[in-house]
């Protein structure tokens, strides 16, 4: 063997030297310079007890035999101290398992104590350190036969592992042994492998410990098999938990996660068949799960040689006491079945009430509904002309056979006059009128009944403090404004429910409406026609809901502001006193046959929150001041203007100034002069600061943009659209809206500059068509209706 392991070696290139062996002919056989610095030199006709270090263990040659030779530096009574000696003791295939154990022990209870690492331990830890190492030098003593094959053996015919796992409060571990029979049926125990491992901090059970005991177990047979390479026989698992075994041999109960996890590896790697029991006092493991003191495991050997059964036949080791792995119901591991009650419910459902559920969209739902009454009202009107033509006996005498021709043909010009007709506002109108007549009755039957016999509602209703009447069939707020010179309908508004499926089409349908305003600004305007029940509430789920919102409201990061200026919290002065201003843009317009771009300039009130909007047509200090100049003309002198860090503004400033020193000796100018103009600006980077203007250029430009997308305009179209979104953004509430019956209308700026609200201009019904045509005012009305239907 030495001959042909030299020769492959050297067809690599490579010399193999330092040779060592316990035979005495096979040395001889190897030049004394290719021999191990400790054999050169020994007669090799006397035995002489050599040690060489083969691995990191001390292979004791004349012996043949595997031993320990601790040399042990002092160190400190520290955590540190103990884990630099007990990692100094290399044990790789785990002969010495037991025995360090109760150190590894000892340094888990010093980390549960939180005890520093170079901290001194306390006097009980060191006491038990200062014992352990005075037993360590008995280690010496401790020695392991190399081979694992015993001498003159002779060539095995079976072998096969066997794994013994074990589990208590303090630790758990394993011990696996080679069993190997020859022909003439000897036994030959041989250790293989051991592990000692801790049990964790957290409080586990035993028979987790034990399952996770025989998980390791597995693991170490897998590894075996693979790094011994030899043919083995199915190899045996052994233990002494019962709970273990039933758990690998279940079928029906379903376990909690720990134990489903560990018991998939075990089924996965092992068959059932392969699990056997043993009893405490056998098992090899025990050893590895409680630990031995050094006297305790010099004198051990059943830790080294295996049970004393394993080296006697199958037939004379112990049985299996579970045939049939029977787990109680009540065992904390198994998963509780869950309890499921089934009903069947035989109500009928309405078919109106399905069909108004059906839409998601109020406009499409009053639409549908004006459509199917139109069609009741066309059944209504053939029936009825079937009926005068059938009773016509004019008609029977002088058609006489063609009667009922005569009759198909009317019926069918008729229907065909009914079908070529277009909804008119009147058809949605009655339509809005019968769903809102439907949905009172589903919901508020009980008080329409006692309305109706002159009755009043209880005080246990949800309508008891909102007075209601009964009008034309319908239920509206009663209250005490009949005598207020208002419309009827925002007098007495109509009621519904909040959990109604209406309520919440028509608050979509109003938060569309206007452009996705906020909670207050849609009260504000569902109060002029309909009173919902805890409508706050439900304007709130609504706005939470709107998709649109989540993506263009998203919640950014929120930082503390400092105290509002002087200037938002005067509340004394005329409107566009203290006045912020903006760019925003820029929008396309057609001119000529080109296009050019224009911008918008918003000027708000610092204090009402009005706004002012004028077109920039180009970014530059002459329009700017343009602006500014058309702004003051029409809203009166401002004493301090507010605006962002911009180049155009800034040199606005410069040039207005100098344009006033110039004209300082005509009397108009002068007049200007005297009144003064105060112009400050927000810090560069601080867009911030702006919040005011910023907050209401977002209002106008979310819609506004989309709106605009669809049709180019030109200058006196974008003109007169920004017209149209400065009346819209100047009715929306500036206050929060009133939960009081007699309180329906909410302060805008509108009722501020105008004092009333925003002016409702002669209706008009346009279309998309209207995009496309000459009539350049039509394609403004168009978009300014989308706009006003979606801000």
């Amino acid at each position: 063997m030495v001959h042909e392991l030299t020769e492959a070696c050297a067809k690599g290139g490579f010399r193999l030297l330092k040779w060592t062996s316990n035979s005495s002919e096979v040395l001889a056989s190897i030049p004394e310079s290719q021999r191990s610095k400790i054999i050169r030199g020994l007669n090799l006709d006397q035995k002489a007890s050599s040690v060489e270090t083969a691995l990191g263990l001390h292979w004791c040659i004349d012996a043949d035999v595997l031993t320990f030779r601790i040399a042990i530096q002092e160190r400190p009574h520290t955590r540190r101290g103990i884990l630099s000696v007990v990692s100094s003791i290399y044990d790789p295939l785990g002969f010495l398992a037991p025995f360090t154990l109760p150190v590894k022990r000892m340094l888990q209870e010093m980390c549960r104590l939180n005890i520093g690492w170079d901290a001194s331990i306390p006097c009980v830890f060191s006491e038990q350190w200062s014992k352990w190492l005075a037993n360590l030098h008995q280690i010496t003593e401790f020695t392991v036969d190399r081979c694992i094959k015993p001498k003159d053996f002779g060539t095995p015919t079976r072998l096969q592992l066997h794994h013994f796992s074990d589990a208590s409060e303090y630790g758990y571990g394993t011990a696996s042994y080679l069993r190997m029979e020859n022909e003439r049926n000897h036994v030959s125990i041989a250790f293989i492998l051991g592990k000692a491992r801790v049990a964790p901090l957290k409080q586990t059970t035993i028979p987790r410990l034990e399952l996770t005991a025989a998980v390791l177990a597995v693991r170490v047979d897998k590894m075996l098999k693979r790094e011994l390479q030899l043919d083995l026989h199915p190899s045996v698992f052994w233990t002494d938990s019962t709970t273990v075994l039933k758990y690998i041999g279940n079928e029906t109960r379903r376990f909690h996660t720990f134990v489903a996890n560990r018991v998939a590896v075990i089924r996965n790697e092992t068959d059932i068949v392969q699990w056997r029991h043993i009893g405490t006092r056998l098992n090899p493991a025990d050893e590895a799960s409680r630990g031995l003191s050094a006297e305790e495991f010099l004198a051990c050997e059943r830790w080294l040689k295996g049970p004393e059964f394993l080296s006697r036949g199958e037939v004379e080791w112990p049985k299996t006491i579970m045939e049939q792995p029977v787990i109680p119901v009540d065992d904390p591991e198994v998963k509780k079945d869950p309890l499921v009650n089934a009903f069947v419910s035989h109500s009928l459902l309405n078919a109106t009430k399905v069909f108004l559920s059906y839409f998601s969209d109020f406009k499409k739902l009053r639409t549908s509904v004006a459509w199917m009454l139109r069609l009741r009202d066309m059944l209504l009107t053939l029936s009825q002309r079937r009926k005068v033509l059938e009773a016509s006996e004019s008609i029977g005498h002088d058609k006489g056979g063609r009667r009922n021709d005569y009759l198909y043909a009317e019926m069918q010009r008729e229907k065909l006059a009914l079908c070529g007709q277009s909804l008119t506002t009147g058809d949605l109108e009655r339509a809005e009128g019968a769903i809102i007549c439907f949905s009172q009755q589903e919901r508020f039957s009980d008080e329409i009944v006692v309305l109706k016999n002159g009755g009043s509602v209880k005080r246990n209703s949800d309508l008891y403090k909102l007075d209601p009447v009964l009008e034309d069939g319908l239920l509206r707020v009663g209250g005490r404004l009949s005598r207020a010179a208002m419309p009827e309908v925002e007098k007495h508004p109509v009621l519904l429910s909040k959990e109604q499926h209406v309520s919440k089409l028509l608050l979509k349908h109003i938060h569309q409406q206007l452009g996705h305003a906020g909670r207050n600004h849609m009260l504000s305007s569902l109060r002029k026609q309909y009173w919902i029940t805890h409508a706050n509430s439900a304007c709130r789920k609504v706005i939470s809901e709107c998709v649109v919102c989540r993506r263009l409201q998203g919640k950014t990061g929120v930082q503390k502001m400092a105290d509002l200026p002087v200037e938002r919290i005067v509340p004394d002065l005329p409107a566009f006193t203290n006045v912020g201003a903006d760019y925003f843009g820029p929008v396309e317009v057609k001119k000529g046959r080109g296009r050019a771009k224009r911008y918008g300039v918003l000027f708000t009130c610092m204090t009402s929150r009005a706004v002012h909007l004028e077109v920039a047509y180009a970014l530059d200090t002459d329009s700017c001041i343009n602006a500014i100049r058309r702004f003051m003309c029409r809203r009166g002198q401002v004493t301090h203007l507010t605006s962002d860090n911009g180049t155009n503004f800034i040199g606005a400033e410069r040039e207005l100034r100098e344009a006033i020193a110039e004209l300082d000796h005509q009397k108009i100018q002068h007049a200007l002069l005297q009144s003064g103009l105060a112009w400050s600006f927000n810090p560069p980077a601080g867009s911030h600061y702006g919040g005011v203007w910023e907050r209401l250029i977002r209002l106008a430009k979310r819609v506004l943009f989309s709106t605009l997308r669809l049709q180019t305009l030109d200058d006196e179209g974008f003109h007169t659209i920004l017209c149209e979104v400065e009346a819209i953004l100047n009715s929306h509430p500036i206050t929060k809206a009133s939960e009081d019956v007699n309180d329906l209308e909410a302060l805008t700026p509108n009722h501020i500059l105008l004092l009333k609200s925003k002016p409702h201009l002669p209706p008009g019904l346009f279309c998309k068509d209207d995009l496309y045509m000459k009539r350049r005012w039509r394609q403004v009305q168009f978009l300014s209706d989308l706009f006003g239907s979606a801000g």
